[in-house]
């Protein structure tokens, strides 16, 4: 059985965050005109009779210095709001404001700035699929927050740079792996790991809200270890991902299939047949009691069977193989269509090993 392949976007520019940085690169704006200039880019929704009402009325709350912190406050809100949407390209331009409101607010050396960089970064990562951006922020955050957590003195403060740390290294570690490099990516993963268990000693063993959670980060390195060819280790991290999900969320959550799917492509890879194929009918069993029989999701880990069993190569498992292949052709065509490429894809797998077994016609 083989792991889908993984295509890596090819995009040159990251031209969402040029544009935002283009002004401030080619005219030089002071650092005082920066907050006027971004404010009202940004939409402050004041006009300019208001601002001179107050300025009139003596109002010190309408400093201009306090504005940039209301709008981080905004931004910060609508892309959560954005991201539960499942608008992502909004999303991930929101959280380039959020970037460059911290770098004016705080500066470009602080802490803050660097977690708002390093959220762009994860957002580039999982929102666009961006591997290359997503590794560029990343890594231009990594050195402010590891001086500023060696120097910090405030608790709270630590543990949002540790927050950040996960996040950072997570990021770098899921985008190298896209990108088919193993060993930086388990490199980067165990940094991230090591951050985490720092982090729960803070909060004494209880996190909760991370936007990585410790089950995405063993998938992670579960991931990472299969690429550098070290199955037991892959092999480990994948029980215990799976342990973590039925404790949380019972043994009938679809969390589940792609994990016993992708245990079984590593129990396939040492020669495990039989162990393989039972954790195939464990994700097809849970297929079939939330979606039925006839769906594209059931007809895929159907076909993955109807391959599990032929790899066995075992003569007592020919009539599972056409069982298997059948159903999921049937499902397919049920749902997909006749001339749907999964469809085509099956149909031909299940002729190629009817011809290697005779059957010919």
């Amino acid at each position: 059985m083989q792991a889908s392949p993984i295509r890596i976007p090819t995009v040159s520019n990251d031209t969402d965050w040029d544009s935002c940085f283009h002004l401030s690169q080619e005219t030089k704006i002071p650092a005082h005109q920066q907050t006027d200039v971004l404010y009202s880019s940004c939409g402050s929704g004041e006009s300019e009779e208001e601002t001179k009402s107050g300025e009139e009325e003596g109002e010190e709350d309408t400093d201009c210095r306090f504005l940039p912190k209301d709008e981080l406050a905004q931004c910060q809100k609508k892309s959560a709001q954005l991201i539960k949407e499942k608008m992502n390209t909004q999303a991930n331009r929101e959280l380039i404001r959020c970037v460059i409101l911290s770098r004016i607010i705080f500066g470009e050396n602080h802490w803050k700035c660097a977690q708002a960089l390093v959220s762009l970064a994860y957002g580039y990562l999982t929102l666009r699929g961006l591997p290359v951006q997503a590794k560029k922020h990343a890594e231009s955050a990594k050195s402010t927050l590891l001086t500023w957590k060696s120097n910090m003195t405030s608790q709270k403060d630590k543990r949002e740079i540790l927050e950040a740390l996960v996040m950072l290294y997570y990021t770098l570690g899921v985008a190298w792996l896209l990108q088919n490099h193993g060993r930086e990516s388990y490199f980067n993963l165990q940094k991230a790991a090591r951050n985490l268990k720092e982090l729960k000693e803070f909060h004494q063993g209880g996190i909760c809200g991370l936007q990585v959670s410790e089950k995405d980060l063993t998938i992670a390195l579960g991931r990472a270890s299969l690429a550098i060819h070290r199955l037991n280790l892959a092999l480990a991290y994948f029980k215990k991902a799976i342990g973590d999900v039925v404790a949380a969320k019972g043994d009938r959550t679809p969390d589940l299939i792609s994990l016993y799917e992708e245990i079984a492509q590593i129990e396939q890879l040492r020669r495990n047949h039989d162990q393989a194929i039972q954790y195939l009918h464990q994700a097809h069993s849970i297929c079939v009691s939330l979606f039925t029989e006839v769906s594209p999701k059931t007809a895929e880990t159907s076909a993955l069977l109807a391959k599990a069993y032929a790899i066995s190569g075992e003569a007592q498992h020919k009539d599972a193989v056409e069982v298997y292949f059948i159903k999921s052709i049937s499902a397919y065509q049920a749902t997909l269509g006749s001339e749907d490429f999964e469809t085509l894809s099956t149909i031909e797998d299940f002729c190629k090993w009817l011809i290697q077994n005779g059957e010919k016609q």
